[in-house]
């Protein structure tokens, strides 16, 4: 059982039969009243975001999630498609079960897939991969010291924000949870 004072941004908890991540979450102590939690959180089957307010102590089952290591192999027609490195079976995911996730997936990139009663249901990255820029405004004398950003496209599409000493063709490391710029990797 996971009570609210244990809740940590990512952590997948059972409520009302449906698992849910735990997207942001807030401890409240008012003058007189008692503690009460709000949080903000995904379903990890419809992708919905929906916020609930507890009372502090309350208690939830952990999601009851099987995961699963995979390789990300392709896309094609609005499918994701993945390989299992132990059956070396294929699944395919549609982009609605992927969310934000699938501006970050790389050819070859290992990735772990979460099932719910055999079902997949979401794709969690590593923690931080590193990607190519492949179209920036490029870099002028004098910007390094500035420390403002800039827009970037990244090899996989995704669109982030950038200092200005970055170029194309650089590769930077991304945090995939924020997906934000960490550093230029060398």
């Amino acid at each position: 059982m996971i009570a609210t004072n244990d809740f940590r941004r990512g952590t997948k908890i059972e409520f009302k039969g449906e698992p849910y991540e735990i997207i942001e979450f807030q401890h409240v102590k008012m003058g007189r009243g008692a503690a009460f939690v709000r949080a903000k959180m995904r379903g990890l089957k419809s992708g919905k975001v929906i916020e609930e307010t507890f009372t502090s102590g309350d208690k939830f089952p952990k999601a009851n999630l099987e995961s699963r290591e995979m390789q990300y192999l392709y896309a094609q027609d609005n499918l994701y498609y993945f390989m299992d490195l132990e059956t070396y079976e294929q699944t395919a995911l549609n982009a609605e079960q992927l969310g934000t996730v699938r501006l970050l997936l790389k050819e070859n990139m290992n990735v772990t897939i979460l099932n719910h009663k055999g079902n997949p249901l979401a794709v969690e990255l590593p923690t931080f991969v590193e990607l190519k820029v492949s179209e920036t405004e490029p870099g002028f004398k004098g910007d390094t010291a500035s420390g403002g950003s800039k827009p970037a496209k990244l090899e996989t599409g995704a669109g982030i924000k950038v200092p200005f000493h970055i170029n194309e063709g650089d590769i930077i490391k991304v945090d995939t949870r924020t997906v934000e710029y960490i550093e230029r990797v060398k």
